[in-house]
């Protein structure tokens, strides 16, 4: 991406999408029961409360009626209708992971098999993203957790602590394309989750063969543990492939949660907050509440000068529903380079 003069004026940048991840499939209800929504009514609420504070893309898990994550996509489809009614103007970004969540105590956190998951391209009704993992990856997302992150709730049991430390992201390279073909057959869009350099080359290389035409989404997923860590360094690499016509949305972890949505903010780029995230104050000396987090950003975007999106404005930035009809077209409108003619001329053939 290029920062031009004039990048950072709000004047010259879109307005800010809020992601909410508000269901949170790391933590047991009783880690905090004042904002894990168990029962169908109150998860439903939760997606109202959260689009009534300025989100516009819910990202979507579900639980069971005993507190778990949900693995049945069944209860996607329900949970889904429910919301098509409750929150018509919001992105409906389903998690691709289902719920990574321990099945019983000393399981592994892990995700769920390829066929599985790519039964998400057959929801009814149907959500307007599908997170995608590209490339195979760690995911231990507690190595750089501090003792105070996780003091207090299930993950600090030392079963639960090493589960989800072992965490792997399955995504090789067959799966990604299948899955990616499948979505987009499917009119639905492909919400890249990208946690280095490597992977979003990956999808590049996607859209420049046509497994990929449509508009390029993507979080930057600075969590460690496998993953980039949420510092400017990596920041700055990732931006400097990331093209002009790409949507971009900062994700971290814990209490880095609020300096890099700032950052984002403040680049013209977009945002996510939420339990799924971080469940602390700046100060750790309270829990933090999912809606709590998107006002704070709607409050400090404010203070930037840049306004906040609605939903209807969220899903033209995000181009929901947006696909292309040839590679040609795919690169030109997500802002790549051409392809080398003698390349042009392989994937026609292919």
């Amino acid at each position: 991406m290029h920062f031009l003069d004039g990048a950072l004026f709000p004047e010259n940048q879109d307005k800010l999408v809020i992601t909410a991840a508000p269901y949170g499939p790391e933590w047991l209800p009783s880690d905090f029961p004042e904002d894990i929504a168990v029962a169908m009514d109150d998860q439903v609420q939760k997606a109202v409360d959260c689009f009534n504070a300025g989100a516009t893309v819910l990202h979507v898990h579900v639980r069971e009626t005993d507190g778990k994550g949900s693995k049945r996509l069944s209860k996607f489809n329900e949970l889904l209708d429910r919301l098509r009614i409750a929150v018509p103007d919001m992105v409906l970004q389903v998690g691709g992971s289902i719920s990574f969540a321990p099945e019983t105590e000393g399981d592994k956190a892990k995700w769920l098999s390829d066929d599985t998951r790519h039964m998400l391209a057959e929801l009814l009704p149907k959500p307007d993203q599908v997170t995608v993992t590209v490339n195979t990856s760690q995911m231990n997302i507690v190595e750089q957790m501090e003792p105070g992150d996780i003091a207090g709730t299930s993950l600090a049991t030392p079963a639960a602590y090493q589960a989800w430390r072992e965490m792997i992201v399955p995504g090789g390279p067959g799966w990604a394309e299948e899955h990616v073909k499948r979505l987009s057959a499917a009119k639905l869009q492909s919400a890249f989750q990208f946690y280095n350099i490597n992977s979003f080359e990956t999808v590049e290389r996607m859209i420049r063969r046509g497994v990929y035409k449509g508009p390029l989404v993507m979080n930057w997923v600075a969590i460690g543990g496998g993953m980039d860590a949420p510092n400017i360094y990596n920041l700055a690499n990732f931006l400097r492939a990331a093209p002009d016509g790409a949507m971009l949305t900062l994700e971290s972890s814990m209490r880095n949660v609020l300096p890099i949505n700032m950052m984002a903010i403040a680049m013209g780029l977009h945002v996510r907050c939420g339990i799924e995230d971080n469940i602390w104050t700046q100060d750790r000396k309270s829990k933090m509440k999912t809606v709590a987090q998107i006002e704070q950003l709607v409050r400090i975007s404010r203070e930037f000068g840049r306004p906040v999106a609605n939903g209807k404005e969220a899903k033209n930035i995000c181009k929901i529903g947006v696909f292309y009809d040839s590679i040609e077209e795919t690169l030109a409108k997500n802002g790549f380079a051409p392809n080398r003619k003698a390349m042009s001329a392989a994937s026609k053939a292919a």
